[in-house]
């Protein structure tokens, strides 16, 4: 191609196709302007996920939001993002932090999840192969804020697990504690989620699950008779129940069990909810539909 064909192509690689002089160099001006030390992150996997709640460090120290992210190595523009970050945050570190020097050995956040965890020696996950693994965390007045793909906040335990994949903001900022020195990385308020993944480890189940489908907001008719609890229990839960005060006891125990709990038969007011064999007691009591047990007493009560 020639020069100007070449100036085409590449305007309207780079996005700036149809933008005047002073709009390309406003973009510009913004870009430089940004936080050279704070990433957003292409698609990732998060895992070990605590976005939600703060957890505490198993070492002990105050609580945290954290999470561990997974940057696919084919996601060259990622990796050369925090790659900038990392060396902007030295700078800053030799100036603010390290009293002007920049430490031969820098601990560095960003780990290769084909080799070996920097803690035990021992190889990483099958979740972290062909992946650049390291985490990121907030303190409890910081929390991330989560959204989906329309910026809708997501506050659903079952909607945040390990495994699901995102795009994250985060930052990286030099520290000198206990003697070591290096660069940490700090989630930055903003995390996307892009879509579900195959959950890592145990995750919250979503209700549907546990449940099955929707009956129209109604809980499923289950027959008493059907209900495996023992008749003879039954009888006995009447018995024990305070109404036995309201009539003689003998006259109790010569009842059919089914009409005991309603008091004398003849004198009683109750006669007018209606004859026994219209009404019968077992109809009458209400059930457990899981575990077949009568709810309270006679009605219910």
């Amino acid at each position: 191609m020639g020069e100007i064909a070449d100036y085409h192509v590449e305007q309207f690689a780079s996005g700036r196709w149809g933008m005047n002089t002073n709009e390309n160099k406003r973009r510009n001006e913004i870009m430089t302007n940004q936080n050279p030390t704070r990433v957003v992150t292409g698609e990732v996997r998060l895992s070990y996920v605590n976005l939600l709640r703060p957890r505490e460090n198993q070492y002990g120290g105050e609580p945290k939001f954290s999470t561990t992210i997974l940057v696919p190595k084919s996601d060259f523009a990622t990796k050369q993002s925090i790659d900038a970050a990392i060396e902007a945050a030295k700078q800053i570190g030799k100036s603010k932090v390290w009293n002007g020097v920049i430490p031969p050995m820098v601990a560095i956040p960003v780990y290769d999840g084909d080799g070996v965890k920097p803690s035990d020696g021992m190889p990483f996950g099958e979740e972290c192969k062909g992946h650049w693994v390291f985490s990121a965390s907030s303190k409890v007045d910081q929390p991330p804020k989560i959204v989906d793909l329309n910026y809708n906040p997501i506050i659903d335990p079952t909607e945040v697990y390990s495994g699901m994949y995102a795009r994250i903001a985060v930052n990286f900022a030099p520290y000198a504690q206990a003697g070591k020195k290096g660069i940490g990385c700090y989630l930055s308020t903003n995390v996307q989620k892009t879509r579900d993944g195959e959950p890592l480890g145990a995750s919250a189940p979503a209700a549907q699950n546990d449940f099955g489908p929707s009956v129209g907001g109604q809980a499923p008719y289950v027959d008493p008779a059907q209900l495996p609890f023992n008749q003879s229990q039954y009888g006995q839960q009447q018995q024990s129940m305070p109404q036995q005060g309201y009539g003689q006891q003998p006259q109790y125990q010569q009842q059919p069990p089914v009409q005991q709990g309603y008091g004398q038969q003849q004198p009683m007011p109750q006669q007018g909810y209606g004859q026994q064999q219209q009404q019968p007691a077992p109809q009458q009591q209400q059930f457990d539909p899981i575990t077949g047990a009568p709810i309270g007493g006679v009605y219910g009560l």
